[in-house]
């Protein structure tokens, strides 16, 4: 995953899980020319969004292990990385992750969508937990979205 890898890079670089927020944007803008200062800010935020990062005072916590990131020489992020996802997509990369065809997911989430009167974040959410993928947390934001 990108975003991972985008993330991950300053603190497999730096040798840490944790960094000064100014290091990470630093890495991001200056040094790497991946972004803007305020896309790496954003990124950031982003990170935190999804669980990769936690802001502890004004530092910034992987909450992955940054040495089990793989970052190509010739990696460069691509800016779409700095769009929010959406609920239905967090949940498809959830499933992913525990093997499920994307295919096979969305006609499922359609068919709980339509016998159930779901939206489709909602038959997203109950077809993933039924999969025994964890998505407590996107369970929580689909609810605060309707």
């Amino acid at each position: 995953m990108s975003l991972r890898v985008a993330i991950g890079a300053p603190f497999q670089r730096e040798g840490t899980a944790e960094l000064p927020e100014g290091t990470f944007f630093k890495k991001l803008s200056l040094d790497w020319e991946w972004f803007t200062p305020d896309q790496a800010r954003r990124l950031a935020d982003i990170g935190v969004g999804e669980g990769l990062l936690t802001r502890e005072g004004n530092r910034l916590v992987a909450q992955f292990d940054p040495a089990d990131v793989d970052v190509p020489e010739e990696f460069r992020p691509d800016e779409s990385l700095l769009q929010e996802r959406s609920t239905f997509d967090r949940v498809l990369s959830a499933l992913a992750n525990e093997g499920v065809e994307k295919q096979e997911a969305v006609a499922a989430m359609n068919q709980l969508k339509a016998d159930r009167g779901l939206t489709m974040d909602g038959a997203a959410v109950l077809y993933a937990h039924r999969q025994g993928a964890d998505v407590a947390d996107l369970a929580r934001r689909a609810r605060e979205e309707l």
